[in-house]
C-alpha cells in the first residue's frame, strides 16, 4: 500500500487541529460566530496555495455534519455541476441538517456558464457552496454569484503557524514520530514554504527521506536537499508563483530575453492566459505609469485579445506585450502617489471638502455655499486658475513625484508652469 505524502497524512481531522488563519477561525475570528451557529452560509475562501482552503472547507462540512462534494472546476464540467446538485435537491434545502456542502476548487476557472449554473441552488439553498480560489473573486466570479456569498481571505501562514506544523508533524505523524530526528535551524524551511503548508511538509519529507537517522537538520541540509531535487518538490505546481514573480521583475528590470523565457515557461506550463496578461496589465501602471501611457493601452488591448483568442495564438501577443513593456521608460511614480494618499486618508480620516467643490444641486445646498467661489477653469487663460483643490489641512502637500523619464520630465516642467512653487515642483 503506497503511504500517501506528509502533507496529507497531516491534514487536521478536527477545526481544533487546524493551524493558522486565526483571523477566520480564532476567538474572535470572522468564522468564529458562524461556526457556532447553526447555519452556514456560501462563501469563497481567496488565498495562496497551501493556505487551508480545501481543508478548511471539509473540517466545515464535518462539523455541522454535512455531506460533502468535492469538485475540482480544471476537469468538472456543467454535467458534473447538475448532477451533484440533483443529489442536492433530494436532501432538502437550505435549513435540513443534511443540506449538501459544494466545494469547488479553483473556482475562477470556471466559465461564466457553469457559475451560472449554480445560480439557482445557491440561491434556494439546497447547497452550500464553498468556492476556493487563489485569484481575486472580484474579478474572477460573476456578480450573480459572488453577490450571493461571503468572501473571506485566507493569509499565507506566519512563521508560528509554520513553525508549529513542523511540531505537529515530528510529534504525531505517524512515519516521523518513530524516527530520531532534531531540527537545529528552520530558516530555510520556513524560507522555502513561503507561507506555504503544503510545501514546508513536502520539504520536511523530502529531508528526512534522504538522510539516514539520527537526523539533524539545519540550513545548510534543507537547501541542498531541496535545491538538488526541485523538481521532485515542486511536482504540485508550486512553483507558480515564483516564476510570474521572476516574470514580472524581469520586465522590470528592463530584460526582454529574460521576460519571454520566463513567458514561456509559464505558457509550457500550461498557466492561464488570463492570469499572465492580467499580471502585465498591472505592471503596466504600477511600473511605467505616465512614463509611457501607452503601455496600459496595449496590455489592456492584450488581455482583451487574449481573451477571445486562446492558446496556442494568445502566446503572441503575450510576447509583443511582454517585450513592449520589458523596453519601455519605467516609473512607479503612480503607484507611490496613490500609496502616499491612501496613508494620508488613514492618518487624518474624513477631511472636509472645501465649500468651493462641493455639489450644489439644491438651492439649500446654495444657501449653505456649496459650490460658492468656485472658478470654471475653461473660463480662465490656458484653462487654468489657481485654487485650493485639497483641504485646508492638507495644502501644498504633495502626493505625486513625477519620475525621471522623459515624459514624466515633461509633467513636472507643466505642473511647475501652473502651480509655480506651491507643490515644491
Amino acid at each position: 500500500m503506497i503511504t500517501p505524502p506528509l502533507a496529507e497524512r497531516m491534514r487536521p481531522k478536527s477545526l481544533d487541529q487546524y493551524v493558522g488563519q486565526e483571523h477566520l477561525i480564532g476567538l474572535e475570528g470572522g468564522l468564529t460566530p458562524i461556526v457556532k451557529s447553526g447555519n452556514l452560509p456560501s462563501m469563497i475562501l481567496w488565498g495562496p496555495p497551501g493556505t487551508g482552503k480545501t481543508t478548511l472547507a471539509r473540517l466545515l462540512a464535518l462539523q455541522k455534519e454535512r455531506p460533502f462534494y468535492q469538485l475540482s472546476a480544471i476537469n468538472s464540467g456543467v454535467k458534473e455541476v447538475r448532477e451533484i446538485l440533483t443529489k442536492a435537491e433530494q436532501n432538502g434545502g437550505l435549513f435540513s441538517k443534511k443540506s449538501p456542502l459544494l466545494f469547488i476548487d479553483e473556482i475562477h476557472r470556471f466559465s461564466k456558464s457553469q457559475q451560472d449554473s449554480l445560480l439557482g441552488a445557491v440561491e434556494k439553498g439546497s447547497i452550500t457552496l464553498i468556492g476556493a480560489t487563489t485569484e481575486n473573486p472580484s474579478f474572477e466570479v460573476i456578480n450573480a454569484l459572488l453577490s450571493r456569498c461571503q468572501v473571506y481571505v485566507l493569509n499565507p501562514l506566519d512563521r508560528k503557524a509554520l513553525q508549529q506544523l513542523i511540531s505537529n508533524a515530528l510529534e504525531h505523524d505517524i512515519e516521523l514520530k518513530n524516527k530520531k530526528i532534531e531540527i537545529l535551524e528552520d530558516d530555510a524551511l520556513l524560507k522555502i514554504s513561503g507561507g506555504d503548508a503544503r510545501k514546508l511538509l513536502s520539504a520536511l519529507e523530502l529531508v528526512v527521506n534522504s538522510c539516514s537517522e539520527p537526523i539533524k537538520i539545519d540550513n545548510t541540509m534543507v537547501l541542498e536537499k531541496v535545491q538538488t531535487q526541485m523538481a521532485q518538490f515542486d511536482k504540485n505546481g508550486d512553483l507558480h508563483y515564483d516564476i510570474i514573480s521572476a516574470f514580472i521583475k524581469s520586465i522590470r528590470g528592463s530584460d526582454p530575453n529574460a521576460a519571454v523565457y520566463w513567458l514561456a515557461r509559464m505558457i509550457e506550463g500550461g498557466e492561464e492566459v488570463k492570469f499572465i496578461a492580467r499580471r502585465m496589465l498591472i505592471l503596466a501602471a504600477e511600473d511605467i505609469g505616465n512614463a509611457n501611457p501607452t503601455a496600459l493601452v496595449l496590455a489592456n488591448s492584450t488581455f482583451q485579445a487574449v481573451n477571445a483568442l486562446g492558446f496556442p495564438e494568445a502566446r503572441i501577443p503575450l510576447s509583443q506585450c511582454a517585450l513592449y513593456l520589458a523596453t519601455s521608460e519605467k516609473s512607479n511614480a503612480a503607484y507611490n502617489a496613490i500609496n502616499k494618499a491612501q496613508d494620508m486618508v488613514r492618518a487624518t480620516g474624513d477631511l472636509s471638502v472645501p465649500l468651493p467643490l462641493r455639489n450644489a444641486p439644491t438651492q439649500l445646498m446654495k444657501a449653505l455655499d456649496h459650490g460658492k467661489d468656485y472658478q470654471y477653469a475653461h473660463h480662465h487663460e490656458n484653462s487654468f486658475v489657481e485654487m485650493e483643490f485639497l483641504p485646508k489641512e492638507l495644502a501644498g502637500y504633495r502626493f505625486y513625484e513625477p519620475g525621471e523619464n522623459a515624459k514624466e520630465n515633461q509633467i513636472r516642467k507643466f505642473l511647475k508652469s501652473r502651480w509655480k512653487d506651491k507643490y515644491g515642483y
